[in-house]
């Protein structure tokens, strides 16, 4: 995510003291949680890979107030990826994941349920692969509780950090910028060696039917990904891709015309950046070659809405995209994990308290978690799996609000019943679900 900086009222000493007690967990599913939200069948696994990608442009050691240099520098850019799979039953170990708040010196322990380097589950028919792409800044577990939920259902997931832009690397913007989607890319490569290469991952899972869910840059980045292309007046922006290197991704260009990679079928997007300041217009969206589930809060403050993420839905070309919208959530909506007890302090440095990237001011974030678990594994069964089925928790009155519970005594519905398929009663509320079909 692109953060904002805010200065907030302290929280009570109770908060700000870390409890020695803390679990953090990521796997949380609450009463209302809808049906899709629960976890599947199979045990997880979880394992750290590290991949390099030779010879990409060095974005950091270009001056933009200096003359363009005759050539660009490069270097051999590494990138971490944890990865969760489905896993044999009855492997025993260690579920915590260690990872780094936003202040970017704070480690936590994280409790899940997927088991560190257990022995993967094989399948008489390969997995669909989902690529996870986080925000500015971020790192790979901040969508951990989506990743080991969708894992469990028969997936397998890699999440990336993408150097630069973690919490721990933070640089300049550009590199984000022109780097988010190459790296989507080249981890795709990178899983589809792995699976093809031999080892303990062969044959697991099938990088030719990849899904790909990204976060505020990590969605920006995806839509460049999907096909959508930015404009010209992006590509010369000072702060942006020094020297015109984002000029790779330009509309209509013949290397941005090249990117798109027919093993990703689908996409989902949280919040995506990039409307609000001007990198997408009709054009460029209209590259976009696959469906997309966007994923947005209607007052969020970053990437915008009405301006931002529902823009971009509706200049999106003519496929059957969506949009599923917290009413009145910000931009966090649904994508990062719960805060962590240790993130609640007032941060000097940063000049807000480090809850505040995790955390709604007014949806409990383990409830708009529920809710996206839902709604992606509807969505990616149905792109990835061809599970028709899922089409029926996708085929929904657009104002939850508005859905009316009518039931049998039998547990049949009346002809009336119009309530969101996979929620229970009175818990579809605060929500939007729209399709755009195209022209």
């Amino acid at each position: 995510m692109l953060t904002k900086t805010l200065k907030t009222a302290p929280v009570m000493l109770a908060l700000t003291a870390a409890p020695a007690f803390a679990e953090n967990r990521i796997d949380t599913q609450l009463p209302s949680a809808p049906e899709l939200a629960a976890y599947g069948d199979m045990p997880v696994g979880v394992r750290q890979l590290e991949m390099v990608n030779p010879g990409q442009i060095d974005i950091l050691a270009i001056d933009p107030a200096a003359p363009k240099p005759d050539t660009l520098p490069t270097y051999d850019r590494p990138l971490t990826v944890e990865m969760w799979y489905p896993a044999v039953a009855g492997e025993e170990g260690d579920t915590t994941l260690k990872a780094y708040l936003r202040d970017g010196t704070t480690e936590v322990t994280l409790q899940g349920r997927a088991v560190r380097d257990a022995a993967p589950a094989a399948s008489d028919a390969a997995y669909p692969l989902v690529l996870i792409s986080h925000g500015y800044p971020g790192n790979r577990f901040l969508l951990s509780h989506l990743a080991e939920n969708i894992a469990s259902k028969g997936y397998v997931v890699a999440s990336i950090d993408h150097t630069d832009s973690t919490y721990r690397t933070q640089a300049a913007f550009g590199s984000t910028l022109v780097n988010r989607s190459l790296d989507q890319l080249f981890v795709l490569e990178e899983m589809a060696k792995m699976s093809a290469d031999g080892g303990d991952f062969a044959g697991l899972y099938d990088a030719n039917n990849t899904g790909l869910i990204g976060y505020s840059m990590g969605g920006y980045g995806a839509i460049i990904t999907a096909g959508g292309g930015v404009t010209q007046a992006s590509v010369e922006y000072g702060w942006g891709g020094p020297h015109g290197t984002l000029g790779i991704h330009l509309a209509g260009s013949d290397t941005h015309n090249a990117l798109p990679d027919a093993r990703i079928k689908t996409a989902v997007a949280f919040g995506p950046w990039g409307m609000n300041t001007g990198f997408w217009d009709a054009e460029g969206l209209g590259g976009i070659k696959i469906p997309m589930l966007f994923i947005a809060g209607s007052q969020d403050d970053v990437s915008l809405y009405e301006n931002g993420v529902r823009a971009i839905w509706e200049n999106a070309s003519a496929l059957p995209h969506a949009l599923l919208t917290y009413e009145n959530g910000g931009h966090n909506a649904g994508a990062p994990m719960p805060a962590p007890a240790e993130s609640y302090y007032d941060n000097a440095d940063k000049g807000f308290n480090i809850s505040e990237h995790y955390t709604d001011p007014v949806w409990d974030t383990a409830r708009m978690n529920n809710i996206a678990q839902h709604f992606v594994t509807a969505w990616m069964d149905r792109e990835l799996k061809g599970d028709a089925d899922k089409g029926a928790y996708l085929e929904l009155t657009e104002n939850s609000n508005d859905g009316v519970w009518s039931m049998n005594e039998d547990g049949t519905q009346k002809e009336d019943h119009t309530y969101w398929k996979g929620f229970a009663e009175g818990t579809a509320k605060g929500l939007r679900y729209e399709v755009k079909s195209g022209e």
